[in-house]
């Protein structure tokens, strides 16, 4: 094969969740320092790869739909090899090997260090299938597909608080944390070459470090004063592992957003029981109460129509969802996932009952958003540049988490840089965005 890095391009689409992103990071590291070059034109590319979810049934078919798409640069573009890898590829590879011939390689989450010498055999005419488990060698740096002064850090993977509903331990088997030295010394690297922002991810960022007597709140204290970091978020804290100290470690630092985001499910403790999730919900709503005090953004998700879940527990989450007023809320209907002890559960829930709950409690969520971004009119706030339409900035403010909530709208009288931060006055707001104007004439 050639050595010219035209002859060896990659093309990658990314899907599903921000964890999955990171994996498309490592992979395209990996690439990049064996000679690959990236292209975003899936036209020009000679391998593409699909980095699949197979967390719920629109996810899985939003896959095979991309994988489908892809295939056919084979007989329009460049492409010579289809590579198919993450959850669903984990999760259902040999099926997916045997009834997709488009697909020339098919490897799961553990092989990403291997991949530029796999997609090199693919080249040379073998068709791989490779899912096996085993801890990779060291990566090479990451290749972020984030703007440059934003990036995600995976603390941990795989999770195991085993909820009934949910095929990630199945996939990503049981949790796994990083080294504290490990996560600091990327910390520190991305800091170094400009990331202002940097968010902590993983299944359950809150069992950071239980296996070997660290902690989250260690960590946090440690990385809250690496010199360059403005932004420090943490995403997917598990309710019962959350606790007023950790709060308080988070609102000691001036760095680390008051952004609290704690999927909680539902609300009622009879189908929490169902789902398998630990927790009281007297001291859940002593924590959000506590969380609010401290001036923390609420962030949460639920699930409407789990099995067994009647009108009794749905109005029980409407009345929670309206106590707490959350200021950012995601919802999705329960998706039956084979192999999960929820899917044998009797008493499933119709799908037009699902969708007349999930329509109901997203319609309570948006009328609780409007108000309570109402309320942030007339405030002064430090915001980060992250885009540009026309003559609008957009921004977010610590309030506002990439990839998952809205942006700030902000006129400027000057022009303004993408990742600077500026202070700002919110001037009006919408169910999900607001406007502001530019208060001080220099960057912060």
């Amino acid at each position: 094969m050639s050595n010219n890095s035209a002859a060896r391009s990659v093309g990658v689409v990314s899907l599903g969740c921000v964890k999955n992103r990171v994996d498309t990071e490592e992979m395209l590291g990996n690439l990049k320092a064996a000679g690959w070059q990236a292209t975003p034109n899936p036209q020009d590319a000679t391998v593409l790869v699909v980095n699949t979810c197979g967390f719920i049934e629109p996810a899985k078919q939003e896959s095979i739909n991309t994988i489908l798409e892809l295939a056919r640069y084979k007989k329009t573009g460049s492409c010579r090899a289809l590579c198919v890898t993450g959850c669903l590829a984990q999760r259902y590879g040999d099926t997916l090997f045997q009834e997709m011939p488009e697909i020339d390689v098919l490897v799961g989450i553990n092989q990403y260090d291997r991949l530029p010498s796999i997609l090199n055999q693919a080249l040379e005419g073998d068709r791989v299938l490779n899912t096996h488990r085993r801890r990779q060698e060291i990566r090479a740096p990451r290749a972020l597909t984030t703007p440059p002064f934003s990036a995600y850090v995976r603390i941990g993977d795989g999770c195991d608080n085993r909820c009934s509903y949910c095929a990630i331990p199945l996939i990503r088997g049981g949790h796994v944390s990083r080294t504290k030295d490990d996560v600091l010394s990327e910390m520190r690297s991305l800091a170094q070459k400009g990331v202002k922002e940097q968010i902590l991810v993983a299944q359950d960022t809150t069992r950071f470090g239980m296996e070997r007597g660290e902690s989250l709140a260690e960590l946090l204290d440690e990385a809250a004063n690496i010199e360059g970091i403005d932004w420090l978020r943490v995403l997917y804290l598990y309710p019962d592992e959350t606790d007023c100290a950790l709060l308080d470690t988070m609102a000691g630092h001036k760095n680390i957003c008051r952004y609290l985001d704690l999927p909680l499910q539902h609300a009622s403790e009879r189908v929490l029981q169902k789902m398998n999730r630990r927790g009281k919900m007297n001291n859940i709503k002593r924590l959000l109460r506590y969380a609010k005090d401290k001036g923390f953004c609420l962030r949460t998700t639920f699930i409407v129509g789990f099995p067994g879940e009647t009108e009794e527990d749905f109005e029980e989450l409407l009345a929670f969802t309206r106590e707490m007023a959350f200021d950012r809320m995601g919802a999705f209907a329960y998706s039956r996932e084979e192999d999960t002890p929820a899917a044998k559960m009797p008493h499933q829930v119709p799908e037009k009952v699902k969708q007349r709950r999930l329509d109901t409690l997203m319609r309570l969520q948006q009328e609780i958003s409007l108000k309570n971004n109402q309320r942030r009119v007339g405030s002064t706030q430090k915001a980060l540049i992250v885009g540009k339409q026309g003559d609008t900035y957009l921004c977010r403010t610590a309030f506002e988490a990439p990839d998952a909530d809205g942006h700030v709208l902000v006129t400027a009288k000057r022009p303004l840089k993408l990742g600077d931060f500026i202070y700002i006055r919110i001037t009006k707001a919408d169910v999900y965005d607001l406007e502001a104007e530019e208060i001080k004439g220099e960057s912060v």
